[in-house]
């Protein structure tokens, strides 16, 4: 009997199969989610035509209402993809790429939905406030989704990494 057959199993009991079945499964729902949000933020961005006030903005509002535009579409479009890709997968045991492509994908919607959010705060705090707030706006939540986004992920990596070290090493 070796070590592995009497050390007490980690994780899930799943085969290969059903741990990227599952993967699949919650990236679906975590896309979801961020369908909701970007929804929510084009919807706003796509009604400011039509509002009287818009006849007002500035060249430098035009220019940036329109990369908002631009971001929410082709964050919109990232989204989409992983269920693009799945259709063109379906059925040929590519599972595996399918999940991994997915989990890509998902990260360059996230950064996606970030600029958008901080180009739309900047917009609207722009438009409402001055030209200085809406750069300090954006940037604020520029920098404040990075952090969350990217800086939280690494770090919570980093520390359960270094726990499970800890953890496999044993008492001294």
């Amino acid at each position: 009997m070796s070590i592995e057959d009497t050390a007490p199993r980690r994780g899930r009991n799943e085969s290969r199969d059903e741990q990227l079945d599952r993967n699949w499964g919650e990236l679906l729902q975590e896309l979801r989610m961020l369908q909701t949000g970007v929804q929510i933020l084009a919807g706003f961005l796509l009604t400011l035509p039509f509002q009287q006030r818009f006849t007002t903005l500035d060249s430098y509002q035009v220019t940036l209402y329109l990369i908002n535009v631009l971001l929410a579409a082709m964050t919109t479009a990232f989204i989409l993809l992983p269920v693009s890709v799945h259709r063109r997968l379906f059925r040929k045991r590519l599972k595996e790429t399918l999940v991994s492509s997915a989990d890509r994908i998902t990260k360059i919607a996230l950064c996606g939905i970030g600029f958008l959010s901080a180009g739309t705060a900047g917009l609207v705090f722009d438009v409402a406030a001055g030209r200085q707030a809406g750069l300090t706006a954006g940037g604020a939540l520029l920098a404040f989704m990075a952090a969350m986004l990217i800086y939280v992920p690494i770090h919570l990596n980093r520390r359960a990494a270094t726990a499970t070290t800890a953890h496999r090493a044993g008492p001294l």
